[in-house]
């Protein structure tokens, strides 16, 4: 039987289980897709532990992640665009963690050949979440662009957007991530206590904006470096935002296909990279979200839902 990833009560990675379910049926206005990768983000571990109840509540048995790629299974009879055999990826709100998702068509695009199966899963979640970010605060280029987390799902993904646009960047990281984000064309700077006046020596000419992925205060050094507020946006500070009217563009703020497939395609043509760090077979969900809550990781995190047997007959990408 196909399974799924549920948990029927909040709390911990032990609550996470791996059950059977029955294979969905496909409505008529519906795509129903064989998943290959979903991704994990830490907001899940949130949602889980009850966090968001007040926002977004479990209906339990709950089932857990939103963005993954896989393999069109079904086409619904009202449907086009799509086809059986088809590869995609896409965004399925608590449901990207199981053998099938049933798709909305609005919520899906196509994996560019040249993708990977991991990197494809993490388009409409960490993709767009920096796509947001970037929009939000508009680097041009020459500005200074501070990017905290750098090397973190979404930060990682932010840094070479800004890139791109011809900012000098600067990303906040780990000594041991040094190296890899110089080779992004990213300048590194340790976080943790001292922070500002590292900015400070690191961007003498002052800087132009901030995106903070990680929260811990860099909404207040962002304030202090004198950047605008308009110019600084924040997925992980809620006090900030509130006291310093920030941006809080996030992944709903770029949570359309045509989004998706440029990012892919800037993937696909290895102009961004998207580090996978891990990944774990479904079976393991809970040691891997254990692995997730340390967040000290390069890159991201990913689940293989498709058995081992099952992806390697799948045509190269």
């Amino acid at each position: 039987m196909p399974r799924a990833v549920r948990f029927e009560r909040y709390g911990g990675p032990e609550v996470l289980k791996v059950v059977d379910v029955p294979r969905p049926a496909t409505p008529s206005d519906r795509v129903l897709v064989e998943v290959v990768t979903a991704a994990m983000n830490p907001g899940e571990i949130g949602i889980r532990e009850g966090a968001f109840a007040s926002m977004w509540p479990a209906a339990f048995p709950e089932g857990q992640g939103n963005d993954y790629s896989g393999v069109v299974a079904e086409v619904g009879h009202d449907v086009v665009g799509f086809q059986v055999g088809q590869p995609v990826l896409g965004f399925a709100p608590r449901a990207a963690q199981a053998d099938f998702v049933v798709a909305d068509p609005a919520a899906l695009a196509a994996k560019p050949a040249g993708l990977g199966w991991d990197e494809a899963a993490t388009i409409a979640g960490v993709g767009a979440t920096a796509w947001a970010g970037i929009e939000a605060v508009a680097p041009r280029e020459g500005e200074t662009v501070v990017v905290s987390a750098a090397a973190g799902g979404v930060g990682i993904i932010t840094a070479q957007l800004a890139v791109l646009r011809g900012a000098r960047v600067i990303g906040t990281a780990g000594e041991r991530n040094f190296d890899y984000l110089a080779s992004l064309g990213v300048t590194p700077v340790r976080y943790g206590p001292g922070l500002l006046e590292r900015l400070q020596e690191a961007a003498p000419g002052g800087v132009d904006a901030y995106l903070d992925t990680f929260g811990a205060g860099n909404v207040d050094v962002a304030i202090a470096l004198g950047v605008h507020p308009y110019r600084i946006n924040t997925i992980a500070d809620g006090n900030g935002i509130r006291r310093y009217g920030v941006h809080s563009a996030a992944q709903e703020q770029a949570d359309t296909p045509e989004v998706w497939q440029e990012l892919a395609r800037l993937v696909a043509a290895g102009r961004i990279v998207i580090p996978i760090a891990r990944a774990y077979p479904l079976d393991q969900v809970e040691d891997a979200y254990r692995d997730l809550a340390t967040r000290h990781v390069r890159g991201k995190r990913v689940l293989h839902v498709m058995p081992p047997e099952r992806r390697a007959a799948l045509p190269a990408t």
